[in-house]
């Protein structure tokens, strides 16, 4: 049977994303390589530790959409790669620091043992603090951007960080909600918190970079919203439906910690089609911009039907 036209449409923009995203990600290890100094220089156990956890395989997702946002807008990939790298050095922070035992306790992170397990937890907290400044040394550096969006990046870089509505507060709430029984809207707001708040911070950024128009702006921020929250939806899906060997990380850990979750809090199927409900309001946001935003609507459904 032959495919529809939608269909062929669908399958091309799925493979010119990858091709897209492959080569954003270069862009953007290339310039994490030069941002982070080499394990090479002393302390040479924290610069190791810092680039086992940077360096591990991760997908990019909060970089590539700062670059895809502001290149729907207008701006080129040179005036945004070293914000988008901020926002990697950052996550990848807030990584080290999760899967520490006073947190998430995990010792599996992208398919291999994870920062603390590698080096132990006094390196792995300082790796992570380390991580974080850098994140806004590289903003306030980034002779790329006037000194104006340089205070506007980072002030979006460190609401989306810290408390009261971002990563910092989510992961908090997250770790308060274990084991209690909680309300779905609750849920929501942990998610778009712990894990929506740094999302729709990049997309902002991109959006900034590219002198959006506050429609344009208003649009961005909608779409990262629901993008944020899809990622999560997702996210907790596969921690009970995929196996460690296509996570890279353990498995089923969600449940016995009692955590918070989607398919906990509604079941499997009801949580599917949340997921695509946020995929679809994610996608109608983008229908006010002017230009096209088929990359950033291929994103969305990658991130859908992501299997890792």
């Amino acid at each position: 049977m032959k495919a529809s036209f939608d269909e062929r449409r669908v399958i091309g923009d799925e493979l010119r994303l990858r091709e897209e995203m492959a080569a954003r990600r270069l862009l953007v290890d290339r310039r994490l390589d030069q941002l982070v100094p080499s394990e090479r220089i002393a302390p040479a156990n924290i610069h190791a530790a810092m680039r086992w956890s940077l360096f591990a395989g991760g997908k990019r997702f909060r970089p590539l959409l700062l670059i895809f946002a502001g290149e729907a807008l207008g701006a080129a990939p040179d005036k945004l790669i070293s914000a988008a790298c901020a926002f990697e050095l950052l996550h990848t922070y807030s990584l080290i620091h999760d899967d520490l035992p006073s947190m998430d306790d995990d010792d599996l992170r992208r398919g291999r043992p994870t920062c603390h397990i590698q080096f132990g937890e006094a390196a792995a907290v300082l790796a992570g603090d380390a991580l974080q400044a850098l994140a806004f040394q590289t903003v306030v550096e980034d002779d790329a951007l006037s000194a104006e969006l340089r205070v506007r990046v980072a002030g979006e870089l460190a609401r989306a960080a810290g408390t009261p509505h971002g990563m910092v507060a989510g992961q908090a709430e997250d770790l308060e909600a274990e084991s209690q029984t909680i309300s779905g809207s609750e849920l929501e707001v942990i998610h778009r918190r712990k894990t929506g708040a740094l999302i729709g911070a990049a997309a902002r950024c991109g959006a900034l970079i590219a002198a959006a128009s506050e429609t344009e702006l208003g649009a961005i921020t909608n779409y990262a919203s629901c993008l944020g929250l899809l990622f999560q939806i997702t996210d907790d899906l596969l921690d009970v439906t995929a196996t460690a060997e296509d996570l890279g990380k353990t498995p089923g850990k969600d449940e016995r910690a009692q955590k918070a979750t989607y398919p906990s809090l509604y079941g499997l199927e009801p949580a599917r089609l949340r997921a695509g409900e946020v995929y679809s309001a994610a996608c109608a946001a983008l229908a006010v911009l002017p230009g096209p935003s088929a990359t950033l609507q291929a994103l969305a459904r990658f991130i859908l039907e992501r299997r890792n």
